[in-house]
């Protein structure tokens, strides 16, 4: 039998002959911000990134998220008819962002979303809560649940829309993990945030994000305004293979919101690079297995291995994989077996779980107990 850890060697070839020096983020005049990287989800940059916060219409992010998990899951579907109750009807204030709706209308869960992302509808946001919740304070406990999931520990949602509630925050850091998620779990509709307008009952309304007018990079995600909130900004910008998420939080204008997202942007691209050194299905050792079928299972990656570094500073990057001690039979398919360290200079920089790349099913009994006398043997000796 092999030895039960197994180890593979990556060292990349010198990018340039001079370190770049990463300059300072720029002072931004706002409540917090965080510009993080997609593919790593590293935060390149960030102020006050977990500070609790009132996020306005930034909240529909994750209304938005959950109606196109719903539609991807097969929960719902696009042509679903959303009834328009008196709770979610607008009455057409300026108070607040509407769709328009009419009162006990209907609209498909598609032209919902659209209005939800587009024109930040709270009426399409309270009508969709209702439908897949059955009430807003029950699609609230959703919204909760789902933050958990992502792991958005600074967020608390009370209603589908971002109205003031007391109760009612999050942080820059957890609304830059829910873009994060919207763009990798749902990316069928994801398109939808970059549309620049969307007519509904004879009413077009221009997406508020100025950025996807003046920026072609630029293909989403949300704006938020309320008085306490200050103007909020969350975008998505890729440049070549490389995409950054930037949060803006309680800025003092629309332009200032532009100006400070334009500005994070710039600096990150300028000043880092992500790459991806192991690719998903690499196989990066075979590992021994106890009591299998097979003697070994193939161990790899399951998604591409991602790092954001300096530009400049790729040299003398090394991933190291190591596989768990007496795997035992039977072992499923992506079954997680061990991890890829990745260091940078001795200093740990990445970890990825290690994957099986095939199932191994339990051998029978006398190879079972064969096994069980060669470990045995094994530790003695």
């Amino acid at each position: 039998m092999m030895k039960p850890a197994l180890s593979l060697s990556l060292l990349l070839a010198a990018s340039s002959a001079f370190a770049f020096v990463v300059p300072n983020p720029p002072v931004l005049e706002n409540k917090a911000y965080v510009l993080m990287d997609f593919d790593s989800g590293k935060v390149l940059a960030a102020s006050n990134e977990h500070v609790q916060l009132e996020p306005a219409s930034l909240t529909k992010m994750m209304t938005s998220y959950i109606v196109e998990h719903s539609l991807t899951t097969g929960r719902l579907k696009e042509t679903d008819p959303v009834s328009v109750s008196e709770y979610a009807w607008c009455r057409g204030t300026s108070a607040e962002s509407c769709m328009y709706l009419p009162l006990h209308s209907q609209a498909s869960v598609l032209d919902m979303l659209r209005g939800v992302i587009i024109q930040s509808g709270n009426d399409a946001s309270k009508a969709l809560a209702e439908h897949i919740g059955g009430s807003e304070p029950a699609f609230a406990e959703i919204m909760n649940s789902e933050a958990k999931r992502l792991g958005m520990k600074d967020t608390n949602f009370m209603n589908a829309t971002g109205l003031p509630d007391p109760a009612h925050l999050t942080s820059a850091h957890d609304m830059a993990v829910l873009a994060r998620a919207i763009i990798k779990d749902n990316a069928k509709y994801y398109p939808i945030y970059s549309e620049k307008e969307f007519t509904w009952n004879g009413i077009k309304q221009g997406n508020r994000n100025a950025l996807l007018y003046t920026d072609p990079t630029v293909d989403g995600l949300k704006t938020g305004h309320t008085e306490n909130a200050g103007y909020c900004l969350v975008a998505s910008s890729k440049r070549g293979k490389m995409r950054l998420i930037s949060v803006v939080m309680g800025t003092t204008s629309m332009q200032a919101r532009a100006d400070q997202t334009r500005a994070l942007f710039n600096w990150g691209f300028s000043s880092f690079e992500t790459i991806t050194p192991l690719q998903a299905g690499k196989i990066l050792a075979d590992a021994p297995v106890w009591f299998g079928s097979e003697s070994t299972v193939k161990a790899g990656l399951d998604r591409d291995l991602s790092i954001t570094l300096p530009r400049g500073k790729k040299d003398g990057i090394q991933a190291v994989t190591r596989i768990l001690p007496d795997l035992e039979a039977p072992i499923a398919k992506g079954q997680a077996i061990g991890e890829v360290v990745v260091t940078l200079n001795g200093e740990t920089i990445a970890k990825q779980p290690v994957v099986a790349m095939a199932a191994v099913e339990e051998t029978n009994f006398v190879v079972r107990l064969w096994h069980y006398l060669k470990r045995f043997l094994s530790q003695l000796f």
